[in-house]
């Protein structure tokens, strides 16, 4: 069995700093992010089903035209490539599980990608 503390990872310089807890192939990836205030992750998309824990503090979630004040306890889906921006007015922690990992055409020039192209 492994475990974390999410509440109890640091960042020794204080910078957004994920740290991947968990990354198996053709399972999952799990990763910490803890965010300064006024940090965020902008406007992006992976190629995975992505899980989004408000672990502590709060952040906005933007995804479409929907937005959402999430505060600790909320959990977010975002589909494979749905495109989504993560900000923190106020310190916070969230937990990011992305599954399956890696998604269909994560890496660039992968067999998944040229095969799912032909």
């Amino acid at each position: 069995m492994q475990h974390w503390n999410v509440k109890e990872l640091t960042t020794p310089d204080g910078s957004r700093s994920p740290e991947i807890l968990h990354s198996q192939v053709g399972e999952s990836r799990v990763v910490a992010i803890h965010l300064q205030a006024g940090q965020e992750l902008g406007d992006h998309q992976v190629k995975e089903a992505a899980l989004l824990v408000v672990v502590d503090g709060a952040v906005r979630v933007e995804a479409g035209d929907a937005s959402i004040d999430a505060g600790a306890g909320t959990v977010l889906r975002f589909e494979p490539d749905e495109r989504h921006s993560v900000a923190a007015a106020g310190e916070a922690r969230v937990l990011l599980v992305l599954a399956p990992w890696p998604g269909e055409g994560h890496y660039r020039g992968d067999a998944s990608v040229s095969s799912s192209a032909a």
